[in-house]
């Protein structure tokens, strides 16, 4: 009898499991496919074709797919190369401590192109993968003018703080911050615009609102000072930057695919600052054949004299700085935006990942590729660049490297179990 099992059938979305087929046929061939549907009904799905062992096996950790969505050895090549049937859809996790997301697994005999398969699965099971782990505890935030969701590790802590900001879509993204909090954070999902009360369009970043921010998270009987982490991706990273640069709880920052200067809208704090922003350039806004903006060329080369008032002084932050680059960031020139960044910082106080073929939207590795998604306030959907194989081993290593830095420089944690 053929058996297609997961292991483990529940996991953390950001962890491995291990898939294998066992019953076959030696040598036969198969089709091993994944589906899910997200929180809107839309369906995501891979296929990669194997040959089975002399066993009658398939273990995609040791048997290479011939093709499909992908080719070569990838043990999680089924759940990182999973696409939307429906163009322009990005797969992201709404409900983060209500559901995990349910991923079918089949195995068919033979080459199965379409779809809708032709036959009848020759076995299935099914795979739970959660983005927080038993015991965490989801708190929506509503206090002063701070809007956004805490997650906080099982048991009594103190644990170390992180802030998690997204980007220019706006809105509340809560999955990063669940599987921080599983990792052992104390880690707040902090909305800035488009969400709950706060404006629905971004027209300033106000300093004082994440320095509020930082002063609640670390005023938490749970959260352990005196400083905390950031972790931004796009806006959210040049925000993050700001966060590093001009307040003094800020002391460990992750930085992914954002800018070094203003662009946009101008930073301020109070009456003791502002930066103006270096404009966008929307002339410049170039289309696809698919129909897709692509915004790499909208900024201005920010190493102009005429836009150095537009830099974040990063030569002013004290903490540490982990940049995370996609080369092949369709949305910024972003290598050259940490390069800048990182020339005006004492050397020891930041490190560059940098990725070749990786995109703007890198993440968790429980999420595939998304090189092009319709977002809030777009009026066409968004090129975010990337190749789908270097760009999962750049998301792999990335939070890697990411989890490391924020546990050396906030402290050790104890990763709760799922």
């Amino acid at each position: 009898m053929v058996e297609v099992t997961v292991t483990p059938r529940c996991s953390l979305a950001d962890r491995p499991v291990r898939v294998r087929v066992r019953g076959l046929r030696p040598g036969q061939a198969v089709t091993l496919r994944a589906r899910l549907a997200d929180e809107q009904g839309e369906e995501f799905q891979s296929r990669a074709f194997f040959r089975a062992s002399q066993t009658g096996e398939v273990d995609p950790g040791c048997h290479p797919a011939l093709g499909g969505s992908y080719s070569g050895v990838w043990p999680m090549g089924l759940f990182w190369f999973l696409q939307p049937n429906t163009p322009f859809r990005r797969l992201i996790k709404r409900d983060v401590a209500g559901s995990p997301f349910l991923v079918h697994l089949e195995v068919f005999d033979g080459i199965e192109l379409g779809s809708q398969p032709r036959e009848r699965p020759l076995a299935s099971c099914r795979a739970e993968r959660w983005y927080m782990s038993r015991g965490v505890q989801r708190v929506p935030v509503r206090e002063g003018r701070v809007r956004g969701a805490l997650f906080l590790p099982a048991g009594a802590g103190p644990f170390p703080g992180v802030i998690d900001l997204f980007g220019g879509a706006g809105g509340l993204i809560e999955f990063r911050a669940g599987l921080l909090a599983s990792r052992g954070f104390a880690a707040l999902a902090l909305a800035f615009f488009a969400y709950d009360d706060l404006p629905q369009m971004l027209a300033q970043l106000d300093l004082s609102y994440f320095e509020e921010a930082a002063e609640m998270l670390l005023r938490h009987p749970k959260v352990r000072g005196p400083g905390l982490g950031v972790v931004g991706v796009s806006k959210g990273a040049e925000v993050a930057l700001s966060m590093a640069t001009f307040l003094p709880q800020v002391v460990a920052t992750v930085w992914i695919n954002g800018t070094s200067s203003l662009h946009g809208n101008p930073l301020v704090y109070k009456d003791d600052l502002l930066i103006p922003p270096i404009p966008y350039c929307i002339e410049r806004i170039l289309f696809t054949e698919l129909g897709a903006m692509d915004n790499s060329a909208i900024f201005s080369d920010p190493r102009d004299p005429a836009y150095s008032i537009s830099a974040i002084p990063t030569q002013k932050i004290r903490g540490k700085v982990l940049f995370v680059v996609g080369e092949a960031d369709r949305s910024f020139n972003s290598k050259l935006f940490a390069e800048l960044a990182m020339a005006r910082m004492p050397p020891e106080n930041c490190r560059l990942l940098s990725y070749p073929g990786a995109g703007h939207l890198i993440e968790p590795p429980g999420s595939p590729l998304c090189s092009i998604s319709s977002i809030r306030g777009s009026p066409r959907p968004l090129v975010w660049g990337g190749e789908a194989q270097p760009h999962a081993k750049a998301q792999e290593h990335s939070w890697q490297e990411i989890v490391r830095f924020l546990e050396l420089h906030l402290g050790s944690v104890i990763p709760t179990k799922l």
